[in-house]
């Protein structure tokens, strides 16, 4: 089923904030319990992954397990959402803490946000990010053979695209599929409806082509990793049909899991992560090799 294009209706299924009234308070709390971790002083905060550093929006933290860990960890790496226009690495350290204790390395890298940059600019971004965690990985403790993604909202997109990367065309000797799999929490696949959304398409500047270029759904399935779909229940509609449609396009071998998320909306389902109870943090576990 394609989605309507009329300009109302569009604002009323992509705009989160204005669907969700206590929007504010749950980034705040993601906020405050970022503040305490990054306190605590348990990562290596802002590492360089690109040559434009800082400046470019080429950062990432770092958090390890336990010391006591033995081998190598599986590593974790979270995409934050936001548009591809807002919110910051800081923002997400809360979700490191829950992983290193099940024995992960998680890495939250940066990106540059529209409209200073385009969307294809931060896929290749994201693409560096992971590249460089590949490269790293035995230094940091980790094991390369094991990286899995989780991004949420514009993070899930990314993580999708980073399943379909070619990623012997940016660095010849690194693997054909450098990452294992991905959770994609609220992901966005086809972008054809974003370009016609009043509140964003004058930030992401989107086009015919390169709506061609970005949209996973678009995509023939990846020849290897898998990708776990999930959406809060609570969501509108696009955001149901947008997880519904990579199934779909992509078929059950490439997306085993395709399911909404119980009581929660587009915000507090990011929540669900970081419960050991909960499902989308099992399937994290699963993803890493950990359960």
């Amino acid at each position: 089923m394609r989605p309507r294009l009329d300009a109302e209706w569009l604002d009323k299924q992509y705009n989160n904030r204005a669907r969700v009234p206590d929007h504010a308070q749950v980034l705040a709390r993601w906020a405050e319990a970022s503040a305490l971790v990054l306190r605590d002083g348990g990562g290596e905060l802002d590492v360089p992954y690109g040559p434009g550093g800082a400046s470019a929006g080429e950062t990432l933290d770092i958090y390890r397990p336990a010391a006591s860990q033995a081998g190598a960890a599986p590593i974790l790496i979270f995409i934050h959402g936001g548009y591809w226009r807002s919110l910051d690495k800081s923002d997400h350290a809360f979700i490191a803490p829950v992983f290193n204790a099940a024995g992960a390395l998680v890495v939250v890298p940066n990106y540059a946000l529209c409209p200073a940059v385009d969307i294809e600019h931060i896929c290749l971004q994201t693409a560096r990010a992971v590249l460089w965690v590949w490269q790293n990985a035995a230094r940091l403790g980790g094991d390369p053979a094991r990286i899995a993604l989780v991004g949420h909202s514009a993070g899930g997109h990314l993580a999708a695209m980073m399943l379909s990367c070619r990623w012997k065309t940016l660095l010849p000797q690194a693997p054909a599929q450098l990452v294992s799999g991905a959770l994609s929490i609220s992901g966005l696949y086809d972008l054809e409806p974003l370009r016609h959304t009043p509140f964003l398409k004058n930030d992401l500047r989107l086009t015919p082509a390169s709506v061609a270029r970005l949209s996973p759904a678009f995509f023939p399935r990846p020849k290897g990793g898998r990708l776990y779909a999930a959406v809060g229940l609570d969501e509108t509609d696009e955001f149901l049909r947008q997880c519904e449609l990579i199934r779909d396009v992509w078929g059950p071998t490439a997306v085993p899991v395709c399911e909404t998320v119980p009581n929660t909306n587009h915000f507090n389902v990011l929540n669900t992560l970081v419960d050991p109870e909960a499902r989308l943090h099992t399937l994290t576990l699963r993803l890493l090799g950990l359960r």
